[in-house]
C-alpha cells in the first residue's frame, strides 16, 4: 500500500517568511538558531528526529517536515499522508537508502528521502509505504542497526515491524504502563531494550519474543528516554524528575547499576564551581544561576526532565588541544531537558557543560516540550531540534560543543604539574638539603664509624676463663627482651634462595582466586593497613592490638613482630631498599624499625611533634621522611645509627630534624598524604578535613594547586599510580592518582589537568574507611568494602570487573604485589587473605 505526499509551494513561501535566523545574536557563536517554524498546532510531547544531515518534525499536526542541516538553502520537504497528528518520527541508520518513519494513531509510514527528493525535482508526487494502520498512539519509533526491523512503542506493547514484508514480526508484552522509548543493542542485534511509564526497563530477545531481564522499579516518576552507548557498553536512562541511571551491558555484569545521578544537584554544583573559579570572565548572556539563585528564584526551574539522550561527539582531538578534556576514554552524552542542553561525562559522572535556553536571549524557545540531538561529524558541531512547551514554535539549533566547553570549563593556568621532574633541584629548594647531605655523608661518617666499633672479646686473656660479660647486652629491665628474632642469616639466605621470582606481574588476568587465609592474632584485632615490600618478598601489616607484623609474601612461616606502640597502628611503609619499616600509630608517634633485626631504630614523638602524626612515609628515595601533623605537612631529614655499641645501647644516636613545614590552605587538618618514593619526584599530594585536595611542589617549597570539594566527605586515602620496578608504564600514567572517601566511592584524577577523570562506585562503603591500591601494571584499582568482598576495577570502565569473596568481615585494606600477580587483603576481624591469578 502506498501513501501519497507532496511538497506544497504554499508551505515553502510560508516557511520563507517564518524562518528567522539569529546568527549574530548569540554569545561567541556557541549556539545559532538555524530556523524557526510556526506550526498551526502545538506539539509539545512528540518524538523528534535528527540525523547527520537531516532533522524531522511534525508540522501542523499531520505533516512530516524534513530539514537539511548540511545545506540550509534547500527548502523544506513536506510529506503528507497522515490524517491524524504525528506522534513519533525516526531516521534509519543506513546511508543508502536514507529512510525515515513517521507514526500517527491511524497509520505508520516509511519514506525514502532520496526518492522523495527525486520525485519533487521531477515535479511528481513522492510516495511513502504504509507499514500498519490503526495501531494506537505511538510514542516512540526506532530502526534496527541494519534498518531491517522497526521497533514501535504503542501502548504497553512493543511491535517489531518488518518494512520489507510490511508485517508484524512479534509483539513484546510485559510492561505495566505505556512504553516511552526503545533502543537496539548494536553489538547484539537480536536484543532490544525498552523503558516505560511503569518506571522500569526490560531487555528482550525480539527474534524469539522472550524477556531476558526485568529491572526493578527505579524511580517515582516515569522513565522518558533511553540510550545505548556502544563504546562503554552502558545503558543510560532518565526520568521526568531529572534522575539519570547508568547500567552496565557487559555480559558478565548482569545489568548492574553503575551509578545514579541527580541532575539538579549536578547543575547546582557545576554552577557553583564555575562561578568560584573565575566569575569575572563569564559573559552576562551565558552566566549560569548560582546556588543561591537556584534556591531563592521563583522563576528558575527546579526539575530537569530528561526529554532526550544522544551521543556527544566533543571532537576530543580539538578539546584536548584546548586543554578541555584529557582522558582518551572520555565518553559523553547530550541530555536534552525542558530548560536546556547538558553535556554529561559518563566516566566521572559530572557535567562538562550546561546550556540554558534562558541564558541566550535571542533564542525563540525558552522552555522546550520535546527535543532531539545529533552530534555532527563534519564540522564538529551538534544539531538540536526543539518544540515549545507552551507555544507552537519549532526551532533548529546548531551548537558548538568545543566553544561551549571553552566558555565554561576552568582553564589550566601556568605549567602543568607532573610527578616526573622536568628540571633540576633548585638551590633554594628544601630538597636541595637532602642532596647536599647525601653527598657529604660518606666522608663525614667514615672516621666516627671506625672509632665506635667495639671488638667482642674476653677481658681476661685466657682460653679456659669465660668472659666476665661486660661486653654482652645488659639484662636490666630498661631494655626490652628480644624474644621475637627469627630472621637470622641462615634463614634469610634460605628464604632468598627459595623465593620464586616473577619478572612480569599482571600480564595475564588479575588475581581472583583465594590461595591462603591467615588469622593475624588471637581474638578480633582488626588489621588496619597492609603493604608489600618493594621486592615483593614481604608483607607488612598494622593491627589494632598495637603491633606491626611482617609476613612472608606467601603468608607462610612465623611473622616478625614489632612491638612498642601504645595505640592501633594505622600506617606501615617500607623504605625503597627494604631495610627499614615505618609505622604510625594512634598514640601519635612515628617509629622506624630495622626490618631484619626487628629493632626500633628511630622514634619521633611529642618532643619534636606537638600534634599527633596522622600519616607518614619515606620520600625522595629514602632521603626524607614525609609526615602530616595537624594542619601541616612536614619534611624530616633523618639519620639512623647502624653502629653497634653494646656498652651505650641506651643512648640512641638516631635522630630526625625538620627541614620545612608546609601548612594546608585554610589551616585544616591533613587527613591523608601521598608522594612517590620509587623515583625522584617533587610533588606531594595532601587531603584536608574540609574535603579539599592540595598539591605541593617541594622544589619551590610551596603549594602548587588546590582542588575544592574533591569529595562530598573528607578523603581518608590518596593512592598514586607508582608502578613497580618489575614493570614499566607509559610516563603519562604516573600522573594518575585515586582518592576515596566514606560514602563517596573512588575518584580517579589526572595531576596534569587536576580533573576527575573517572568514578568507581560499585562497592559498598558507608561507615568504615576502606583502603585502595593500584596494580603494578596500572590497569586495575582494588578496594575494600563493607559487604565482605574486595573489588577490582579496570581503569577503562566505571564498574568493577571482579568481586572477590571469601572474607568474613569488612575488607579494610588491599595491596598488590609488585613482583607477582598477587593481591593481599585485610579484614576487620584480623585476617589476611592472599589472592592469586587463575
Amino acid at each position: 500500500m502506498k501513501c501519497e505526499a507532496e511538497q506544497s509551494q504554499g508551505l515553502q513561501m510560508e516557511g520563507q517568511q517564518e524562518i528567522s535566523a539569529t546568527d549574530g545574536g548569540c554569545v561567541g557563536d556557541i549556539v545559532i538558531e538555524n530556523f524557526l517554524v510556526e506550526s498551526k498546532k502545538s506539539t509539545p510531547h512528540v518524538q523528534l528526529a535528527c540525523s547527520t544531515q537531516h532533522s524531522a518534525f511534525p508540522l501542523d499536526g499531520n505533516t512530516l517536515c524534513v530539514w537539511n542541516t548540511e545545506d540550509p538553502s534547500q527548502q523544506f520537504l513536506a510529506l503528507r499522508g497522515h490524517h491524524q497528528p504525528i506522534s513519533a518520527v525516526a531516521f534509519g541508520n543506513t546511508v543508502t537508502p536514507r529512510l525515515i518513519c513517521s507514526a500517527s494513531p491511524d497509520r505508520v509510514i516509511m519514506w525514502s528521502l532520496d526518492e522523495c527528493r527525486e520525485k519533487v525535482l521531477e515535479g511528481l508526487i513522492p510516495r511513502g509505504t504504509i507499514l500498519g494502520t490503526l495501531l494506537g498512539k505511538v510514542l516512540h519509533l526506532r530502526f534496527s542497526p541494519d534498518d531491517r526491523v522497526i521497533a514501535m512503542c504503542a501502548g504497553n506493547k512493543i511491535l517489531m515491524l518488518d518494512p520489507e514484508s510490511r508485517s508484524t514480526l512479534v509483539e513484546l508484552e510485559g510492561h505495566q504502563g505505556p512504553v516511552t522509548a526503545a533502543e537496539f543493542c548494536t553489538w547484539r542485534a537480536h536484543v532490544v531494550i525498552s523503558v516505560s511509564e511503569d518506571r522500569s526497563f526490560k531487555v528482550w530477545d525480539h527474534r524469539i519474543g522472550s524477556l531476558i531481564y526485568n529491572s526493578p522499579v527505579l524511580a517515582a516518576s516515569p522513565l522518558l528516554s533511553l540510550l545505548v552507548v556502544e563504546g562503554s557498553k552502558q545503558l543510560v536512562t532518565g526520568c521526568a524528575e531529572g534522575q539519570l541511571w547508568i547500567f552496565s551491558l557487559v555480559d558478565r555484569h548482569h545489568y548492574r547499576c553503575v551509578t545514579r545521578v541527580d541532575l539538579r544537584k549536578k547543575r547546582e554544583s557545576f554552577s557553583t564551581r564555575r562561578l568560584e573559579s573565575n566569575p569575572g570572565s563569564l559573559p552576562e548572556e551565558s552566566r549560569l544561576p548560582s546556588a543561591r539563585e537556584l534556591a531563592e528564584g521563583d522563576d528558575v526551574e527546579v526539575m530537569l526532565p530528561v526529554l532526550g539522550l544522544a551521543h556527544c561527539d566533543l571532537s576530543l582531538g580539538r578539546a584536548s588541544e584546548c586543554g578541555l578534556l584529557s582522558s582518551e576514554n572520555t565518553s559523553c552524552v547530550w541530555i536534552g531537558s525542558s530548560a536546556g542542553l547538558l553535556v554529561f561525562n559518563l566516566a566521572n559522572s559530572e557535567l562538562e557543560a550546561v546550556l540554558h535556553y534562558k541564558d541566550f536571549r535571542n533564542l525563540s524557545i525558552q522552555v522546550a516540550g520535546s527535543c532531539a540531538m545529533m552530534s555532527k561529524t563534519s564540522d564538529g558541531k551538534a544539531f538540536c531540534v526543539l518544540t515549545s512547551m507552551f507555544g507552537n514554535e519549532i526551532a533548529g539549533l546548531k551548537v558548538d560543543p568545543t566553544a561551549l566547553l571553552r566558555c565554561q570549563q576552568r582553564p589550566i593556568l601556568g605549567t602543568r604539574l607532573s610527578v616526573l621532574p622536568s628540571s633540576r633541584v633548585l638551590p633554594t629548594s628544601p630538597l636541595h638539603f637532602g642532596v647536599v647531605e647525601s653527598s657529604a655523608q660518606p666522608a663525614r661518617h667514615r672516621q666516627p664509624a671506625a672509632r665506635s666499633v667495639v671488638r667482642d672479646q674476653p677481658l681476661v686473656f685466657h682460653s679456659k676463663v669465660r668472659s666476665s660479660g661486660y661486653t654482652s647486652a645488659p639484662h636490666a629491665t630498661m631494655f626490652s627482651p628480644k624474644t621475637n628474632i627469627k630472621n637470622d642469616c641462615k634463614r634469610f639466605s634460605e628464604r632468598k634462595n627459595s623465593y620464586k621470582w616473577k619478572e612480569s606481574p599482571m600480564q595475564n588476568s588479575p588475581p581472583t582466586r583465594l590461595s591462603r587465609q591467615l588469622a593475624v592474632a588471637e581474638g578480633r584485632a582488626a588489621v588496619r593497613c597492609i603493604q608489600f615490600s618493594g621486592d615483593g618478598r614481604r608483607l607488612a601489616c598494622g593491627s589494632a592490638n598495637h603491633l606491626a607484623l611482617v609476613f612472608d609474601a606467601d603468608l607462610t612461616g612465623t611473622p616478625a613482630v614489632f612491638p612498642g606502640h601504645d595505640g592501633a597502628v594505622n600506617t606501615v611503609c617500607w623504605s625503597h631498599d627494604g631495610r627499614w619499616l615505618l609505622s604510625v600509630s594512634q598514640d601519635g608517634t612515628l617509629r622506624v624499625w630495622s626490618a631484619r633485626r626487628t629493632e626500633l631504630a628511630l622514634c619521633l614523638g611529642k618532643d619534636l611533634l606537638p600534634k599527633p602524626v596522622q600519616s607518614a612515609q619515606f620520600y625522595y628515595i629514602d632521603t626524607f621522611i614525609l609526615l602530616s601533623s595537624g594542619p601541616e605537612v612536614q619534611l624530616f631529614t633523618y639519620h639512623i645509627d647502624t653502629c653497634k655499641d653494646e656498652i651505650r645501647r641506651y643512648k640512641p644516636k638516631s635522630r630526625g630534624r625538620v627541614v620545612v613545614r608546609l601548612p594546608m590552605t585554610g589551616a585544616v587538618e591533613v587527613t591523608s598524604l601521598s608522594a612517590v618514593n620509587d623515583f625522584y619526584s617533587y610533588i606531594v599530594l595532601t587531603a584536608g578535613r574540609n574535603r579539599t585536595l592540595e598539591a605541593f611542589d617541594l622544589n619551590v617549597g610551596r603549594s602548587a594547586a588546590v582542588i575544592t570539594e574533591a569529595h562530598s566527605r573528607p578523603i581518608h586515602q590518596i593512592c598514586q599510580n607508582k608502578g613497580s620496578s618489575f614493570m614499566t608504564q607509559p610516563s603519562q600514567l604516573y600522573n594518575l592518582f585515586a582518592t576515596t572517601a566514606i560514602g563517596d566511592g573512588i575518584r580517579l584524577w589526572d595531576l596534569r589537568t587536576l580533573r576527575c577523570e573517572r568514578r568507581f562506585e560499585g562497592h559498598l562503603n558507608r561507615c568504615y574507611p576502606c583502603g585502595i591500591a593500584f596494580s603494578p601494571c596500572g590497569r586495575y584499582v582494588a578496594c575494600g568494602a563493607e559487604d565482605r568482598h574486595a573489588y577490582v576495577y579496570e581503569m577503562g570502565s566505571s564498574t568493577f570487573c571482579h568481586r572477590l569473596s571469601g572474607h568474613t568481615d569488612t575488607v579494610t585494606g588491599v595491596a598488590f604485589s609488585p613482583s607477582a600477580s598477587q593481591l593481599a587483603t585485610a579484614t576487620l576481624d584480623g585476617k589476611l587473605h592472599l589472592f592469586v591469578a587463575e
